[in-house]
């Protein structure tokens, strides 16, 4: 069925969405008076709707990950083209692309050997669990298979995932979940837990031991944190939090998981999040700026040491990591990875997303200044986040409606479009969100801070 009569006609893709199309994070009784907000083009850091309208994308596809930009050619040919010689065949037998991408990622960890692919960031994470129970029950009779999880950190939407979840409102209604998952406690210094205390960072840290001692050491087989928490409020470690927690994980024999879906490939102005810490992780889970969104793909990579343990006794057909991952052998997604890596080095976007990233801050710092809505600024690399408050002193935490208008009024009056935490956190959804893609200026940039000022005004004044 044609569904555009006129190569300028919607009317009937709107419809076919409005019909038919279940959207993500999305209550839909509203599209029975308005219409579905349909993107149809994107180039660079602008996105067009199906009424021309142009928009700046400062949340790299809603999600965090168009890291490259939009219209990438040189992407889709390699894709195109590898998608011509093979497009897939089970991850079982090698691929060019896939040897190829393996090899060029592993350059960029050192300490980390080897790759396992999926197609989502919730898949990674499940094989980093499926790892940790699979040694626990050929190494330790089963019992050291716990997995810690911080709060307000998320790992995934799939059940087992959304076990490890630390926002409350993302696991509600979703339960009951899988058994062995711990919560150890945040490391948001702005929202101390135990007041002003000198050295924050250590004390967060030293709250993972008091888990582990209480849950008992010889039951806890990994611990899986963000390098940069996303989604809960884009949280930077506090200062020597990351070597502490690796003192903690040796101590206790306890596999760190660093999940880098987010922050992975370039988002921090690294290459991983993990990188700025001087940590040695023993995996490594990736996914969405992989290859920017031009073709599914996922990661989760090992040190030779984890990989090893599944080589122990070759000669029990039960030893070996018995997962696989349909859509882990689509040619299409290391081949996009590649030139998406290429263009990352080429056009030296980490030195970029360090010095926007840093103009950026400063910009937001002047709006903390200004409005006195804006209790704190916080992030690394272009990976920002500004969290609103109804007093400064007292911090208490605007209403998740406070913090929507602002996003709502961005994307209305200046077509710029901002993310926020939602749905996250009961009474802490009040952090907006910001990760354009690592190629912005700061005229890019200056035009995101413009809407955000007159958008604070325009709510606080409401």
């Amino acid at each position: 069925m044609n569904l555009q009569a006129n190569e300028n006609d919607f009317s009937g893709i709107i419809e076919a969405d409005r019909a038919h199309v279940w959207h993500h994070l999305t209550q839909h009784k509203k599209f029975e008076t308005v219409d579905p907000l349909v993107i149809i083009e994107g180039k660079g850091m602008r996105v067009w709707n199906t009424a021309g309208r142009e928009h700046l994308d400062a949340v790299s596809g809603g999600v965090w990950t168009v890291n490259v930009g939009y219209g990438r050619e040189s992407i889709a040919d390699a894709v195109r083209d590898q998608l011509v010689q093979l497009n897939y065949f089970a991850n079982s037998a090698g691929s060019i692309p896939g040897a190829k991408f393996a090899e060029r990622l592993i350059s960029k960890m050192p300490g980390m050997t080897r790759v396992y692919y999926s197609n989502s960031g919730s898949e990674a994470n499940e094989k980093a669990y499926k790892i940790v129970r699979q040694i626990s029950h050929n190494k330790h009779g089963g019992k050291k298979h716990k997995i810690l999880y911080r709060e307000r950190d998320y790992h995934g939407t799939t059940i087992t995932a959304l076990s490890s979840c630390g926002q409350n409102e993302r696991r509600d209604q979703y339960g009951p979940f899988t058994p062995g998952f711990v919560e150890v406690p945040h490391c948001l210094e702005y929202r101390s837990q135990w007041g002003e205390v000198d050295d924050y960072g250590i004390r967060a840290a030293n709250a993972i031991e008091e888990v582990i001692l209480r849950e008992g050491a010889d039951t806890v087989g990994g611990l899986i944190l963000e390098p940069v928490t996303a989604g809960g409020g884009v949280i930077t470690p506090p200062e020597g939090y990351w070597q502490r927690v690796q003192e903690i994980c040796r101590k206790y024999d306890v596999l760190l998981i660093i999940d880098e879906v987010v922050c992975g490939m370039g988002r921090t102005g690294e290459w991983f999040g993990y990188q700025h810490y001087g940590i040695e992780p023993d995996m490594v889970t990736m996914a969405k700026g992989v290859a920017s969104g031009y073709a599914a793909i996922s990661c989760t990579v090992t040190t030779e040491a984890v990989f090893n343990e599944f080589k122990a006794d070759p000669s029990d057909p039960m030893s070996y990591f018995r997962d696989i991952s349909t859509f882990g052998g689509c040619a299409a997604g290391p081949a996009a990875a590649l030139e998406n890596m290429r263009i990352l080095e080429d056009e030296k976007l980490l030195e970029n997303t360090t010095a926007m990233g840093e103009y950026l801050l400063e910009q937001f710092d002047g709006l903390k200044t200004k409005h006195a809505m804006v209790g704190d600024v916080r992030g690394k690399g272009l990976f920002c986040g500004m969290e609103l408050v109804l007093d400064r002193a007292t911090r208490d935490p605007v209403p998740e409606a406070t913090t929507q208008a602002i996003v709502a009024d961005c994307f209305a009056t200046d077509a710029v479009i901002i993310g926020a935490t939602n749905r996250s956190l009961s009474g802490l959804n009040n952090t907006l969100c910001f990760s354009p893609a690592l190629i912005c200026t700061k005229s890019d940039l200056d035009e995101v801070v413009a809407s955000v000022d007159r958008a604070l005004t325009k709510v606080a004044a409401a």
